[in-house]
């Protein structure tokens, strides 16, 4: 990726979003590695020499602010007195349940900056919420946190949401830029580094924070739970059973003998309430499985994949990565936490070495 619109007249304004729910990791990570390029380039060769931006943070008032889990920061300068502004970063909002039209001159003022500045609109994780009470994103993708993604569904049907996806990109000018997970604002600040600076720099920035993009995308990082809210009772008395049936063969066939159902019957009934097919609720339910047994043994691939109910070993690898988006060898190795950090490293320093 190239530079797409280097900055020609100084830096590039950055509008870094505060209110109340802001989280406070998010809302630091952001500011000092998008303001720390005149640190870097004393210390990272082949930097370019122009600062690409200038991140200011911005709320209802200047001054001191409590964020989420009690942290204050520093708000610079009210919204309202921003009359122009490049990007826009609302980021990860910490919160139960989201409630609109709390912040209606701050959404007011997100649709101004984007049709009258061309600004990018840009969110963390569950910031997506505020950008989407603008109605800017109805019809274009976006990703949220998947914690989130019932929630966000229920109060914005018109935008498609994709938990699963770790950096969405949407809009004719690629205006709409949203990350999933908290912590994939990684994944969003190395974006905006090498849009605007160039993939060069966005490569060094990430091997001096020794950041990582998710490549993955964020399937991986998902726990499957199926839909237990229906209200069809037979299909929730399958359901608990297959909590610890699933391995058995022929779950399917079993689940409709014992609801004394029809089959057909009962596989639409089970799908509409579910909203996923039987088979492919038991394929959800044993890889849910295999992933807590690769994260948590050291038991060879296969085995696990027989534990869970796949005699052939490769079906087991294929479905595996089409459904999380990783083979099981790379899925162990990015969760299973290493020897080094383990309570017994304590006792054996050389093995942090």
């Amino acid at each position: 990726m190239t530079a797409t619109q280097p900055p020609a007249n100084g830096p590039l304004h950055v509008s870094l979003i505060a209110i109340p729910e802001a989280s406070a990791s998010v809302m630091f990570g952001m500011y000092d590695l998008l303001n720390a390029f005149p640190q870097m380039q004393d210390i990272i060769p082949g930097l370019p020499d122009a600062t690409p931006f200038q991140v200011e943070v911005i709320g209802e008032m200047p001054g001191q602010l409590t964020v989420a889990g009690g942290t204050p920061i520093q708000v610079h300068r009210r919204f309202r007195d921003v009359d122009h502004t490049d990007i826009v970063i609302v980021p990860a909002l910490v919160m139960n349940a989201w409630k609109t039209g709390r912040y209606n001159a701050l959404v007011d003022w997100l649709a101004r900056q984007h049709d009258e500045s061309g600004a990018i609109l840009c969110s963390a994780c569950s910031g997506i919420f505020l950008i989407a009470e603008t109605g800017l994103l109805d019809g274009r993708r976006s990703t949220v946190h998947w914690s989130y993604g019932p929630h966000f569904r229920k109060l914005f049907p018109n935008v498609p949401v994709n938990p699963e996806q770790t950096l969405v990109i949407a809009g004719d000018r690629g205006q709409f830029v949203s990350c999933g997970a908290s912590m994939s604002w990684h994944d969003l600040a190395l974006y905006l580094v090498a849009r605007y600076s160039g993939e060069a720099t966005a490569r060094a920035v990430a091997k001096f924070y020794a950041l990582q993009w998710h490549r993955d995308g964020l399937a991986p990082f998902i726990a499957f739970e199926g839909r237990r809210d229906h209200g069809d009772a037979a299909v929730l008395d399958a359901q608990t059973w297959l909590t610890t049936h699933f391995s058995v063969a022929d779950p399917v066939e079993e689940m409709v003998r014992r609801s004394g159902l029809a089959e057909r019957t009962f596989k639409r009934r089970f799908t509409n309430a579910t909203g996923y097919a039987p088979l492919v609720y038991v394929q959800h339910l044993r890889i849910e499985e295999a992933k807590r047994r690769l994260e948590s043994s050291n038991d060879p691939v296969d085995e696990i994949g027989w534990q869970v109910g796949y005699e052939d070993p490769a079906f087991f690898r294929r479905l595996f990565k089409r459904l999380t988006g990783a083979s099981p060898g790379h899925y162990r190795r990015q969760f299973q936490i290493p020897s080094y950090a383990l309570p017994e490293a304590a006792k054996q320093p050389e093995l942090a070495r």
